[in-house]
C-alpha cells in the first residue's frame, strides 16, 4: 500500500470515529436541554425562575432552574456553553466528505448511468448544494410561513422531496443518499453557528452591561434548536445508510426517505410530547405501524 493511500485510510478511520463521537454528544445535549424544557415545572411562583426540576444520576441528586432573567453577573464567566459538539460534528463530517468522497469523486459520486459528470462538476454540484439549501431554509424561517406550522412543515416536507428526487437524478444512489443527510446536518450546524450561539452570546454581552436582553433572541435561538431536534432521528439514520444497501439502492430510494422522514418526525414529537407528561401513545403506534407498511410495501414492490 502507497504512504499516502495509507495515511488517507487513517485518516478516513479516525475521522469517521471523531464524528461519531462528537454527533453523540451533539445529539445527547440536545436531547437532554429539549427534555428539561419540556418536563421543568412551570407552576411556580417567581418573578426569577422560569422553572425548576429535579434529576438523579450516579447516586446523586440534582436541582436544576430555569431563570427568566440573567444570574448574578459573577456567574457569566462560569457559563457552559454547548457548542463545540456541533462545530466538530460539521468539521470532522466536511474533511470526512473531502478524504473519502471528494478525494474519489469520479468513483464515488459520479454514476454515468445516472448522469454524466466530471468529477470537478459532480464536487461543484455538492457544495453548490449545501449553500443553496440553508439560503432557502434560513429565508423561510425568517419569513412569516415559521408562524404557521403546518404550512411551514408542509413546505420542507415538499422541499425535501424535490431535493431528494432531484439528487438522485445527479449523483449516484449512495452518495445522493448521504448528500440529503449532509444538506440536513449542514442545516443543523448552521443553525448553532450563525442563530443560537450568536444569540446566545448577545444575551450574556447585555446582561454584562447590565441591560435587559432581547427575548425574541431566545425564542428564535429555541425554534432552531427545536428544528435540530426532530431533524436528529433522520439525520442518524442517513449516517447510518452504508448498512442497508436495500434501501439506498431501490428504485424509489428518494420517497424512502421522505416516508422515512415524516415517521422518525413522528417518532421524535412523541417523545417530545411525552417529555411535557403529555401520553399520546397512537402517535408512537403511528410511526411504528407506518414504518412496519413500508416495509412491507418494499418488500412486495422489489426494484
Amino acid at each position: 500500500m502507497e504512504p499516502l493511500t495509507y495515511a488517507l485510510k487513517w485518516s478516513e478511520a479516525i475521522l469517521r470515529w471523531g464524528h461519531v463521537l462528537f454527533a453523540i454528544l451533539w445529539v445527547g445535549n440536545s436531547f437532554l436541554f429539549n427534555y428539561l424544557d419540556n418536563k421543568l415545572n412551570k407552576d411556580i411562583s417567581s418573578k426569577d425562575i422560569d422553572g425548576e426540576g429535579y434529576l438523579m444520576h450516579s447516586g446523586f441528586f440534582y436541582k436544576l432552574s430555569r431563570l427568566k432573567t440573567s444570574p448574578d453577573r459573577s456567574y457569566l464567566n462560569q457559563l457552559v456553553i454547548f457548542k463545540w459538539q456541533s462545530y466538530l460534528t460539521f468539521v470532522t463530517g466536511i474533511l470526512l466528505l473531502i478524504v473519502l468522497y471528494y478525494y474519489n469523486s469520479g468513483v464515488l459520486m459520479v454514476d454515468k448511468r445516472v448522469l454524466v459528470l466530471s468529477p470537478l462538476a459532480a464536487i461543484s454540484y455538492s457544495v453548490l448544494s449545501l449553500i443553496v439549501s440553508w439560503v432557502i431554509y434560513d429565508f423561510l424561517c425568517k419569513s412569516s410561513l415559521i408562524k404557521n406550522n403546518f404550512l411551514f412543515i408542509t413546505t420542507m416536507l415538499i422541499l425535501l422531496g424535490l431535493l431528494s428526487f432531484g439528487l438522485t437524478k445527479i449523483f449516484g444512489p449512495k452518495f445522493a443518499f448521504l448528500s440529503v443527510g449532509l444538506i440536513i446536518g449542514t442545516n443543523m450546524f448552521a443553525n448553532v453557528f450563525t442563530v443560537i450561539i450568536p444569540n446566545q452570546m448577545n444575551i450574556i454581552n447585555s446582561s454584562k452591561n447590565n441591560k435587559d436582553f432581547d427575548m425574541s433572541l431566545s425564542l428564535a435561538a429555541k425554534q432552531r434548536s427545536i428544528h435540530n431536534n426532530y431533524s436528529t432521528f433522520l439525520v442518524l439514520f442517513i449516517m447510518l445508510s452504508g448498512h442497508y444497501s436495500f434501501i439506498v439502492y431501490h428504485k424509489y430510494n428518494w420517497l424512502i426517505l421522505c416516508l422515512i422522514a415524516i415517521i422518525s418526525a413522528l417518532g421524535r414529537h412523541y417523545f417530545n410530547l411525552r417529555g411535557k407528561n403529555i401520553h399520546k401513545p397512537s402517535i408512537l403506534f403511528t410511526s411504528i405501524i407506518a414504518l412496519i407498511l413500508l416495509a412491507s410495501v418494499m418488500f412486495i414492490f422489489k426494484n
